[in-house]
């Protein structure tokens, strides 16, 4: 039995736990921005290519206190790196110490290096390590003195699936993308629209999961180099994850933006996902869509501060969302923005503001259900 660590945007926990537990892994710790949980080297395969909430997946080698130098040596010295690393085989080591009394990352770094060193020349009976062979990437966690050692078994983070090449500028993650479609509840028989599309990917993700595509299926991942995972396992978990896609959803998303650039942008994305019979595209002023006589949801990622000439030209926008989206008939809406005045100047009060993160930027994900 191996223990992996899933982590994740802070904030999306709860879906990423959802997700692990549809894939039929029983956790066993949730903490702010990760999830531990029990598999073995199909779970890592299946982990990887299907966790639309996760950024990168690791196999946890081993937890302990360290408040001292001497400590972390001692601790990570008694772990079985040899379960996975060859006497040839590369493993750097990086880290973030948060709340600890070892607060120097890079010291931290050397002395976790030597240590597994130590061991492994023990363990192989030389006195030289060539690192030449497979790369394992090592990852400590310091929180509060307590250490968690981990390999990287997904490489590129996760959010990066593949199908977005290029983006526009102050892109939003694909993860937190996801997320937000999921918040918002598609569902075939509502149009799905996002306004403000940039490079595409809230209505990417959005058609990704009603048509049930697993976000990594179509990459790699860096543990599909390790020989302890066999590659029948990831051609098994590839080929079970496409046969559970859907070919008969009725699911449509408008992806609409006043710039003809991100239009084409998010066309080659949307193409790239394999999923743009599904999404129509086009150029259009996000302050005059209607509803079309239909019933609706609008997700959208509005040009923040940081994307606009000014702080005050955002503010005027979400004034002119308020005045338009609100005479949406029945249309939910939902909006993400690092604006924590949002409401205000919208003009109306959420039924429900959800704070998440792009990235380090904190964001607040206002829901509006049900229009006037």
């Amino acid at each position: 039995m191996i223990e992996c660590v899933a982590t994740c945007l802070f904030g999306l926990e709860g879906l990423l736990g959802e997700e692990i537990d549809k894939l039929g892994y029983k956790r066993t710790e949730t903490m702010d921005g990760r999830i531990s949980f029990l598999g073995d080297e199909y779970a890592i395969c299946r982990a990887n290519i299907n966790l639309r909430f996760a950024e990168r997946v690791y196999i946890k080698v081993g937890e302990f206190e360290a408040l001292t130098f001497d400590e972390l040596f001692e601790e990570t010295k008694k772990l079985e790196w040899e379960r996975w690393i060859g006497k040839s085989d590369i493993f750097p080591v990086r880290g973030h110490s948060i709340k600890s009394a070892l607060f120097s990352v890079p010291d931290c770094q050397k002395i976790i290096k030597k240590s597994i060193v130590n061991r492994l020349s023990a363990k192989y009976n030389v006195s030289w390590l060539e690192e030449t062979g497979v790369k394992y990437q090592i990852d400590f966690f310091l929180f509060k003195n307590r250490c968690t050692l981990m390999i990287d078994t997904s490489g590129t983070p996760l959010h990066k699936r593949g199908y977005r090449p290029k983006s526009n500028e102050a892109p939003i993650r694909e993860t937190l993308a996801a997320a937000l479609a999921r918040l918002s509840r598609p569902r075939e028989d509502v149009l799905f629209w996002d306004p403000f599309c940039g490079s595409g990917t809230i209505a990417i993700e959005a058609t990704m999961q009603m048509l049930n595509i697993a976000p990594g299926v179509n990459r790699a991942f860096i543990s599909e180099t390790f020989p302890q995972i066999d590659k029948t396992l990831w051609d098994k978990a590839r080929k079970e994850a496409r046969e559970a896609e859907i070919k008969d959803s009725k699911f449509e998303a408008y992806a609409s933006d006043i710039d003809p650039e991100c239009v084409k942008l998010t066309i080659e994305n949307a193409r790239n996902a394999g999923v743009l019979d599904h999404i129509k595209v086009f150029q259009k002023d996000a302050l005059t869509i209607s509803t079309e006589g239909r019933r609706g949801t609008v997700v959208c990622n509005p040009p923040y501060g940081e994307r606009l000439s000014s702080l005050k030209e955002a503010e005027a926008l979400y004034k002119k969302m308020g005045e338009h989206f609100n005479a949406l008939d029945k249309w939910q809406i939902y909006v993400i923005t690092s604006h924590e005045e949002f409401g205000k100047l919208y003009n109306r009060k959420p039924d429900k503001v959800r704070k998440l993160y792009n990235g380090m930027l904190p964001c607040y994900f206002y829901q509006f259900f049900k229009n006037k």
